[in-house]
This record gives structure tokens, sequence and C-alpha cells, in this order.
């Protein structure tokens, strides 16, 4: 079974998760909240995957995702 690599990166500016994935085609996804965003992906993922089949090698097999969360965190200096 193909695990599905998703990235979720933090925009501090719209304060919102902003999710991609090279693994599915068309995934853009934002969500105010980390839970928020695993259950809008959960239903995007499999539409995504059945709408793309024909640019994805193994659709019928991907029913994972992995999420690599990434927020900066600035940090003063004195």
């Amino acid at each position: 079974m193909k695990v599905n690599q998703v990235v979720a990166e933090w925009d501090d500016d719209a304060r919102v998760w902003v999710a991609t994935s090279d693994d599915v085609p068309g995934l853009v996804a934002e969500a105010e909240t980390q839970e928020k965003l695993i259950e809008r992906l959960r239903a995007m993922i499999p539409e995504l995957l059945a709408l793309n089949a024909h640019l994805v090698a193994h659709p019928a097999e991907s029913h994972e995702f992995n999420i690599h969360w990434k927020k900066d965190q600035r940090v003063m200096y004195a």
C-alpha cells in the first residue's frame, strides 16, 4: 500500500494551515486547525485520486496519507 505524502505549512499571515502534495494531483487545502485540515484531507484525497487516476500510478492502493507539519518559529536575539 502506498502512503501518500502531504506537506502542511502554517501561513502566519492568513492564520491557516495549507496542505499540498506531490502524490495527490490537485491537492490544495487550508484550515484554521490541524484537526480541521485532517478532516478536509480525509474527504479530498480519495476524490482527487479518483478524479486524477490517470496521473497516479496506483490510486486504488492509496488509502493512507502522512502529513509533514511545518511551522516556522521566529526567535528574537539580542
